[in-house]
């Protein structure tokens, strides 16, 4: 794959690479997409305070994410469909994260499921899990995790209901691709992505079709992932979750230091400050500008871990010094799977830990856990 300097340049080539509709769906908000903006534009007014004159030597970007050993304070974000922006997707994603010493989260809504992914790493990744109508079902996926002995269970809390993405409408967005007349003209310009997935049997969702009851096919299955979200989801539901898993337990989707606390009874290890990256509710505020009164309502008594809007090694930081105690990239290592497989996940890691390093160093300080509100800037923006 061709020299890439920053994330940027990986989305372009991901876009040249992967088909629309499944670069759309990555690349895409709710509804006029005002939230998924803010998350990057928001990280822009925050500036740091440059340092001179201090010893650089040594630097280290080793840190703990609930407990466990991370190279940099950096994880992957669950991300549905992950299969369709690169053939085996998933389980490439998981094998980068594993030899970066990152941690790669398992999305309910991936192409490879729970025991492709666990078939392909040695050290125990984290999965995500949406709540559905089918009880019996999500009990099965809860054990299937902790039979792969995944070291966290990661809850999505806000997608109760599904907030309408008009890019995928128009695409008419399936997976596998519907063959219309659409689809198969811009496939047929994507041809090294075609012969990937021809190579593959891994083109549904993994972790549903043949495990949930009544869904053995790809019709069946379309219609029962729109109506299986349980819009009833509530706090109540955190206790039998975390009782059955009887592990490690991060609730994602806390955008209110309200709901930051009521989830920090529930004794749960970590919150994420998120905003599903702006894919649910249009018009809500950026997590970047919601994190720091977070951090002051419950960061004594939760970890708070942060995603929306991660470009760079720089906005990491940001977070960082912000109060987080960890950080996920989704897009980042999306567009770097879609440019170039395992190597581009690699090569998007390589790029968030780079100017990260660089950035720590500039602002006078050599170990990642020293970083804090004294690295930004307090004047005018």
């Amino acid at each position: 794959m061709k020299p890439s300097l920053d994330i940027a340049d990986l989305k372009e080539m991901a876009r040249r690479r992967v088909p629309r509709m499944f670069f759309d769906y990555a690349d895409s908000g709710a509804w006029t997409e005002s939230t998924y903006r803010a998350n990057e534009e928001d990280f822009a007014k925050i500036k740091f305070r440059q340092r001179v004159l201090v010893d650089m030597t040594d630097r280290s970007l080793e840190s703990t994410m609930i407990g466990e050993k991370v190279s940099m304070p950096v994880a992957l974000a669950p991300t549905g469909l992950t299969g369709m922006q690169h053939a085996d997707g998933e389980m490439l994603a998981a094998q980068a994260a594993e030899e970066f010493g990152v941690p790669f989260t398992l999305s309910t809504m991936s192409i490879c499921s729970i025991e492709d992914v666990a078939s392909v790493t040695k050290k125990p990744f984290w999965f995500q899990l949406y709540v559905m109508r089918d009880k019996d079902f999500v009990l099965n996926l809860i054990d299937r995790a902790k039979a792969a002995k995944c070291s966290a269970l990661m809850l999505t809390l806000d997608l109760q209901i599904l907030g309408q993405r008009h890019k995928d409408i128009r695409n008419g967005l399936s997976a596998p691709p519907k063959l219309t007349a659409a689809n198969l003209a811009n496939m047929a310009m994507r041809l090294p992505w075609c012969l990937n997935m021809l190579r593959t049997k891994r083109r549904s969702f993994g972790n549903i079709v043949g495990h949930a009851k009544g869904v053995g096919d790809l019709s069946s299955l379309s219609s029962w992932t729109a109506e299986q979200f349980d819009p009833r989801l509530s706090w109540k539901d955190v206790e039998w979750i975390k009782e059955r898993w009887g592990g490690k337990l991060i609730l994602k989707g806390i955008l209110d230091p309200e709901d930051a606390r009521l989830a920090a009874e529930t004794g749960a290890d970590a919150i994420i400050v998120s905003n599903h990256g702006g894919r649910q509710l249009d018009g809500a505020p950026s997590t970047i500008t919601v994190l720091p009164e977070i951090v002051d309502a419950v960061g004594d008594r939760i970890e708070v871990h942060f995603d929306g809007g991660i470009r760079s090694g720089q906005d990491v930081l940001k977070a960082l010094c912000l109060g987080a105690k960890g950080t996920y990239i989704g897009r980042p290592f999306l567009y770097g799977l879609g440019a170039g497989g395992k190597k581009g996940v690699r090569l998007a890691l390589d790029i968030i830990r780079k100017e990260l390093d660089v950035t720590l160093a500039l602002c006078g300080k050599r170990l990642i856990a020293d970083a804090g509100p004294d690295l930004l800037y307090k004047g005018r923006g």
